[in-house]
């Protein structure tokens, strides 16, 4: 309950931060004043066109990573697993590499909808090359086969990247994994894939929990492990295509966020994915605020989590009740 309440204080701080810090800081008042119709002009420009699009950002990329990695962690059953483990982040970054590297598409739109097709394409690649067995693939099947076709994908990617400079350097802030310049022509297209997903995975808390007892134990209780497979994969590919496709790839949240959520609110999987969620915006939006003290000119929200996550992650494995499943 302390967990709770201490996450529902942080949350809306952490939201007024990243409308108040940034280059042209803005007093709590003047934010106050502005969301409520006052302020000046020139503080509605710095919160409405600048900082409220990175914020509703920062909350749909956090909260899409931190539900994909509890989905995918109950789903495998292994504490390290990520959203990236099943080739979905690879094959958003390959698909960006063509259509940038070939085509010459260089808006962040374009990218957006690029990384979610390539997030889509690689985990159906996945399931089918997965399942090519009779009945549902077993889960570490599964993420060997994820392994390998991201390790495939990453590899096409470093290469096209490596034969077309102008793809490197437009790739370059995309691939650190940046909220900078995301406006709701970017995120608001996407935002509706993130919302279906979550939805999605907090309906499957029942089945998972089932699932951790074993797949004779679900199925005696309902559960039909072939289709849930097939759900889980469909709302990852919803949550990690479309978090990718704002932000580009984020280290660590969809790995850390659970382990925090679990250790904080215990084993129950419908707490675990509610906790993840909210977890996973409050992280991404303080590593946000954060980068943009850290360095002049900012540094990307993707290498704070980067820094953030690596230490943070070690002293939660190591504590037995954190890493357990």
């Amino acid at each position: 309950m302390i967990a709770i309440l201490l996450t529902a204080v942080l949350l809306p701080g952490a939201l007024v931060a990243s409308l108040a810090v940034g280059a042209n800081p803005l007093s709590p008042d003047t934010v106050l004043a502005t969301i409520t119709g006052g302020g000046t002009a020139e503080s509605h420009y710095v919160i409405f066109e600048q900082r409220l699009p990175r914020t509703a950002a920062a909350v749909a990329v956090g909260a899409g990573l931190g539900a994909a990695g509890a989905l995918i962690q109950a789903f495998t059953r292994n504490p390290l697993a990520d959203p990236g483990i099943l080739g979905v982040n690879a094959g958003a970054a390959f698909f960006v590499a063509v259509g940038v590297g070939l085509w010459g598409m260089t808006d962040p739109v374009a990218h957006g909808w690029l990384a979610c097709a390539g997030a889509l394409l690689a985990a159906l690649a996945v399931q089918t090359i997965g399942t090519s067995r009779r009945g549902p693939a077993e889960p570490t099947h599964l993420t060997m086969v994820g392994v390998a076709v991201g390790a495939v994908l990453s590899g096409l990617t470093t290469a096209l990247v490596l034969t077309h400079p102008q793809a490197f350097d437009h790739m370059r802030s995309w691939n650190a994994g940046s909220l900078l310049d995301r406006g709701f022509e970017v995120s608001l297209p996407l935002m509706p894939l993130i919302g279906l997903g979550l939805l999605g995975a907090v309906l499957m808390t029942r089945a998972l929990n089932s699932m951790s007892l074993g797949a004779d134990v679900a199925r005696a209780q309902g559960v039909a492990p072939h289709r849930l497979q097939h759900l889980v994969l469909g709302c990852l590919t919803l949550l990690a295509g479309g978090a990718t496709a704002i932000a580009g790839p984020i280290a660590f949240v969809g790995l850390m966020v659970p382990h925090v959520a679990r250790w904080t609110w215990g084993t129950d999987q419908r707490t675990i994915m509610t906790g993840s969620i909210l977890l996973g915006a409050l992280l991404m939006l303080l590593a946000d605020v954060l980068g943009r003290l850290l360095v002049p000119g900012e540094m990307p929200v993707g290498l704070v989590t980067a820094f953030v996550g690596a230490p943070v992650l070690i002293v939660l494995v190591r504590r037995r009740r954190a890493s357990t499943l």
